[in-house]
This record gives structure tokens, sequence and C-alpha cells, in this order.
């Protein structure tokens, strides 16, 4: 796997002498931070070796490279999710290769279900914490010392200081923020009202099919995480309604701007 990860690291410094600090994954509806990056270079997931695949509407599928807030960039436009038939190695296998390529800090967007019965849909949500209800974990198989170690700490998932920065950026623009914990679960189905009712239970304010196995990676390599979701539909009694994949892309467009605004702030500032 470590040849994998280099030959793939390898292969994009042989089209960019971009060097980045900062790594970003763009969630379904949520690719529109790109508009906002500089762009010196864009690679396709198909011509990376080892890459996998995008497969989902919504993800376009390239590697975008260039400046954002004064600062060197990497941004996934497109992210794997373990619904598309993809081992959760294979899902985080990008991160892997954002830490070779130099990336200290990572930025995580998603959509995502709210059972937290005081959201409403559109809410802008900063993670700060996670539950991992994925069937095995990322880090499972041989350990390599070289990225981190056997057993990482796992009780800072989300960076407390750009929380607290993104919290000031928020509040100087008049943005709507909350916090929360985040539950990771496969998908593709989008949850039964009970099992709505079990993640909110267990202590979930939010619930979706992403960011967990990635932030697990990146806390192995300790590279410190950030991540927000748009909350785009609700697990909430009263309030749950049948949902399509459209409606979840139609609401993270609508709020995009205010947390690409958010993002961008936040990366400019650390």
């Amino acid at each position: 796997m470590l040849e994998k990860f280099k030959e793939a690291a390898d292969y994009i410094q042989e089209k960019t002498a971009l060097k980045p600090s900062v790594g970003i994954i763009l969630g379904t509806g949520l690719g529109g931070l790109v508009s906002e990056i500089e762009i010196v270079k864009e690679i396709p997931y198909t011509e990376i070796p080892h890459f996998p695949i995008s497969t989902v509407k919504g993800h376009s599928g390239k590697l975008i490279f260039g400046k954002l807030g004064g600062k060197s960039v990497v941004a996934m436009q497109g992210r794997f999710h373990y619904y598309e038939g993809y081992s959760l190695q294979e899902v985080t296998f990008p991160v892997r290769v954002m830490k070779f390529l130099g990336i200290e800090r990572l930025f995580v967007s998603n959509a995502s279900g709210g059972v937290n019965e005081n959201f409403e849909i559109g809410e802008i949500m900063i993670l700060n914490d996670h539950i991992d209800l994925f069937p095995g974990n990322p880090l499972i198989g041989k350990n390599y010392e070289e990225l981190g170690p056997r057993f990482p700490d796992m009780s800072e998932p989300y960076s407390h200081e750009m929380i607290k920065q993104a919290l000031k950026i928020a509040e100087r623009n008049n943005i709507k923020v909350s916090q929360g914990c985040y539950a990771g679960l496969t998908g593709p189905t989008l949850e039964t009202p009970a099992e709505y009712s079990y993640v909110h239970s267990i202590g979930a304010d939010a619930v979706g099919m992403s960011t967990v196995p990635e932030v697990i990676v990146a806390r192995h390599m300790g590279i410190p995480c950030f991540a927000v979701s748009i909350i785009t539909d609700l697990g909430v009694p009263g309030k749950i309604k049948k949902v399509t994949h459209q409606d979840v892309i139609e609401v993270a467009a609508k709020q995009e701007p205010k947390m690409t605004l958010i993002m961008k702030e936040l990366i400019s500032s650390i």
C-alpha cells in the first residue's frame, strides 16, 4: 500500500509543481468552493495510478490544485463512498496521497440528515465529534509506522482551534451555525424513522454516509481536521418526509455560499 500511495503522489507531482499545505474534500452538491480557487492544475481521477473513480451524481471526479485564501490547496471535487463498493481503505486512499503531497490540514464538507430536533433544513453544522457506524475501520490490517501509530488517539477528531476560529468567522459574517456530532453509516439507503431515532439516541445530531473514514485516516497521520455538514433533510419525528438525492443536492447548493465563505476565511486565517 505504501508503494501505491507513493506512485500516485509521484505521478501528481510530475504534473504540478504546487505543494499543497491544505487538503479539501467536497461533499454532495458542495463542489462550488472550487470556483473560489485560483486553479493552476486539474487532474482527473482516471489518470492517477490506483485512484478510485467517483460514480455518484454531484461528485465530479478530479483533483484541483491552486490557491485559496492565500494558501496552496488540493481539493477533491468528488469523493468516494463505501456504498459504491469500495473498501474503506480505497475510500480513504486519496487522504493518504494528500499526506504524501504535503498537506498539513484537512477540510471536509458533506450533506447530511439532521436528527437534532432543534435543526431545520439548510442548517450549517460544524462537526465537533463523530460516531463510527461503518462495518470495519480503514485502519484494519497492517499498520505502517511511517504513517501513524497502531492505536491512534481520537480524543480530538476535529480541531478545537479551527472550530473556535470558524465560529468567530460565522458570527462576524452573520451566518447562523450549529455544532454537533455526526454519525457515519454506509448507505446508500436513507434512514428509516426508527434508524433516525436510534442514531439520535446514541448521541448524534446528524447522520451521513462519508467523512468518518477520511477523518480517521487523517488523524492517524496527525493531520488536524475541520468538517462542516449541510443539513439537507430531517430525521426528526413529525418532520420526516420522502427525500430524493436531487433534493439533497438542491438544499446543499443553496447553503453552499455560506459554507464556502467560512471555509475560505478559515483557510486564510490558519
